[in-house]
Formats: structure tokens, sequence, C-alpha cells
């Protein structure tokens, strides 16, 4: 029974572990299909973000969780062998720390977010600057004048222009909520990754354990002539 109930639960975190590659997976292509939108007023901003995202590396951590979850199919209908466990460990370690990283990076971005951002601006066109300026009702990035406003309807002349606040303030508060939510979330996949880590820790135990009792057994039986 007990064994029954370890590999019930291998199995829900195993399953729990893919959900996780598909949320990698489906995030990553949406997010550069997202990219190569036309770019408004509703999406500007996300799509820049998303830009300075690692996203191929995303998809490739995807695909390396999908076949670390492939190897639980040998681990459960080949009880006996502990090979695939002890190679499934070793890869879900991988896909932890891969998972990490990618949550670092995007965490170490914010500590510098306002700093990054001015270079996200200068290298956008005049439209995207435009979009920027409506989303956020603002006109400029540091001001007005520092770098210049495009002129839109948000910012129709330098009158309106310096009376409105820059772009930088309300541009890095959209940032830092929208990038916290995507390392907050990289960090709780890689609890996943642990907790099946930890899972398949047990596992490799508990049949190390009964390998060792049919040994016994065996040798039990032979001292008996059997």
């Amino acid at each position: 029974m007990a064994i029954n109930k370890l590999m019930l639960s291998y199995g829900g975190i195993a399953l729990l572990f893919a959900m996780t590659g598909g949320l990698l997976m489906g995030f990553s292509v949406m997010s550069e299909n997202l990219n190569k939108a036309t770019p408004t007023m509703n999406n500007v901003a996300t799509n820049l973000l998303l830009g300075q995202c690692p996203l191929t590396a995303g998809i490739a951590n995807a695909v390396i969780v999908f076949f670390t979850f492939l190897m639980t199919i040998p681990v459960i209908i080949l009880p006996s062998n502990k090979s695939f466990l002890r190679i499934q460990g070793w890869f879900v370690t991988l896909c932890a720390v891969f998972t990490l990283i990618l949550g670092l990076v995007i965490w170490f971005d914010t500590l510098a977010t306002r700093a990054n951002l001015s270079h996200v601006w200068a290298q956008q066109d005049a439209t995207r600057q435009g979009l920027l300026q409506q989303k956020f009702n603002c006109c400029g990035y540091m001001n007005a004048t520092s770098p210049p406003f495009v002129q839109d309807a948000t910012c129709p002349n330098a009158l309106t222009a310096v009376q409105k606040q820059g772009c930088v303030a309300p541009f890095t508060k959209f940032a830092n909520g929208y990038l916290d939510l995507i390392f907050t979330a990289a960090f709780g996949i890689v609890g996943v990754d642990v907790f099946l880590l930890l899972t398949v820790v047990m596992v490799v135990k508990r049949r190390g354990e009964l390998e060792r009792y049919r040994h016994i057994d065996e040798k039990n039986g032979n001292g008996f002539g059997i």
C-alpha cells in the first residue's frame, strides 16, 4: 500500500511537472507571436517587455521538461529498474537550474528597470513611442524634452507636453509589476521541480529497499535448499 501511495504521488507530481512545461512552452510561443503582431496602444508596452525576456530559452527549457516527463513511463512500467529514475533525477535538476536561471535573469532586470527601459525607449520608432505616450498619458521618456516627445493626440504641442509627466515613472511601474509576475511564476515552477526531485529520490530509496529485501529472501531460500 505504501509503495502504491508513493507511486501515485510520483505520478501526480510528474503530471504537474509536465504541465509546467506546457506553461513554459505556451507562454514563450504566444509571447513570440505577440511580438510579431501590429503594435497598438494596448499591447505595445507588453510586447516591448516580452522582447527583453529569454523566450527562446524558455522554449528549450520546455522541451527538456517534456523529455524528462517521458521518462516517467519506463519508470512506472519497469519497477525493478532504477536507472531511468536516476537519469530522470538528473534531468529534473537540470530543468530546475535552467528555470531558476531564467527567473533570476528577469529578476535582475527588474533591479535596473529605469536604465533598461531608457535603452528600450531609445530603440523604438516614433510610432511605438507615440503609442506608449498614449497608453501612459505622458510625453517623452524622462520629460517632454529628454528625449523629445513625439507629437501625437496625447502630446499635440510643446505647451501641452511640458505639463505632462515623462513616461519613465508609469512605464517603470508597469514593467516591474508585469516582470514580477513572470519571475514569480518561474520560481514557482522551480518549486514543482524540487518536489518531483524529492519524490524521485524517495522512489529510488524505496526500490533500493525492496531490492535488498528480495536479495535477502533469495539467500534465505537458497539456504533452505529452495
